[in-house]
């Protein structure tokens, strides 16, 4: 249900709001720098993806979270039924099946927008079977089940990166709620025993060369740790300060892969260095604590876990991807959230964001000066 309260306006999280704006214009700003050389046609894209995220953030921000609760199975099952679409019409790009076309004008990635819908249907779940005491193996097969689906059919696609960062969003929720520790225990045992199958039977060669040489870059530099290598060279010729906006040679010259994409981090640390990094990573952080703030603040199990979800999402994109493009972590196409190129994880953002805006809006009780819209 749609509500209009004067106290909504009173109430919206203005610093969280204009840090994103703030955030969205660096963006554009380091996109405009990696697409230069291209004709800016991922930066004119981008700009109209990050318009559509706004405005879809305003709308979502005044849907109240009590409407996303009551229909957050129908959101889940949705979700399903378009990862299921994508397997048999998507269409193919880079190996992956993942991505559907809308009239020849854009390609949505529902992989990216069903992180929302886990995250809802599990604060669901915790909201009505809730218990003081840490959950056994047995009370966790349902949340596992719900997980395990859109998991699995990620991994089908195949698109290992979205499915383990959905895996580390859900499974940071699952902590959240209190595990007992013979469970964790299990858990990690069945993880293990899934990573052998993985690897002999499901993960395809490519996949394997990124895990190889994230051990050892240097055993194929040419082929599957170029990306690695020449991430770590730009990272390191930004220096402290950085080479300025259009003047980093590795970025320039394209010899940065993906940067448009999942190294958007190296153009921004070769260009704006040390400070510049540092200082995109505490608007992130400062995002995802204002989120916890959120969280922490509110009225009932289900909005606190919804906040705490997001900020999950969020923290995850942000290690997960920033480890890669340092040569901390093995290369996975994992994207940093609005500041890499992308529709569909832009959007997905941007309605995280939404959501939790209205939660934090709706502190106080609706009665007596709502207006009902429908």
């Amino acid at each position: 249900m749609i509500m209009f309260d004067r106290r909504l306006l009173k109430n919206f999280g203005w610093s969280l709001f204009l840090m994103t704006l703030a955030f969205c214009a660096i963006s554009l700003l380091n996109l405009y720098s990696a697409s230069y050389e291209t004709g800016l046609i991922s930066f004119k894209k981008q700009f109209i993806w990050i318009g559509v995220g706004i405005i879809t953030l305003a709308l979502v921000s005044f849907l109240n979270y009590r409407f996303l609760k009551q229909y957050s199975i129908y959101i889940y099952v949705f979700s399903l039924l378009l990862l299921l679409y994508v397997l048999v019409f998507g269409k193919e790009v880079s190996g992956s099946r993942s991505w559907i076309d809308i009239a020849s004008i854009a390609t949505i990635q529902p992989s990216e927008l069903v992180k929302i819908a886990v995250i809802l249907v599990l604060a669901r779940f915790y909201d009505n079977d809730y218990q003081a005491t840490p959950y056994g193996f047995l009370d966790l097969i349902k949340p596992i089940i719900l997980i395990a689906i859109p998991f699995v059919l990620i991994l089908l696609q195949p698109d290992l990166g979205t499915a383990l960062t959905m895996l580390l969003v859900s499974g940071s929720m699952v902590l959240f709620m209190g595990v007992k520790k013979w469970s964790v225990a299990f858990i990690l045992i069945v993880i293990l025993g899934v990573s052998f199958y993985s690897w002999h039977y499901t993960l395809k060669p490519y996949q394997k060369d990124r895990i190889r040489t994230f051990i050892n870059p240097s055993s194929d530099p040419l082929n599957a740790g170029y990306n690695s290598i020449q991430s770590q060279i730009a990272i390191g010729s930004g220096g402290v300060t950085g080479k300025g906006l259009r003047s980093g040679s590795q970025t320039q010259l394209r010899f940065i892969p993906a940067q448009q994409t999942d190294f958007a981090f190296s153009v921004l640390a070769e260009e704006w260095g040390f400070l510049g990094s540092i200082f995109v990573l505490l608007l992130y952080f400062t995002i995802i604590l204002w989120m916890l703030d959120t969280s922490s603040r509110a009225k009932e199990k289900f909005s606190m876990l919804v906040c705490f979800g997001i900020a999950a999402m969020f923290f995850w994109h942000v290690v997960v991807n920033v480890g890669m493009v340092i040569g901390l972590l093995p290369v996975t196409g994992v994207p940093l959230l609005i500041f890499s190129y992308g529709g569909s994880s832009t959007l997905t953002a941007m309605i995280g964001i939404g959501i939790v805006l209205g939660i934090r809006m709706r502190k106080f009780s609706m009665s007596g000066e709502a207006i009902d819209l429908g």
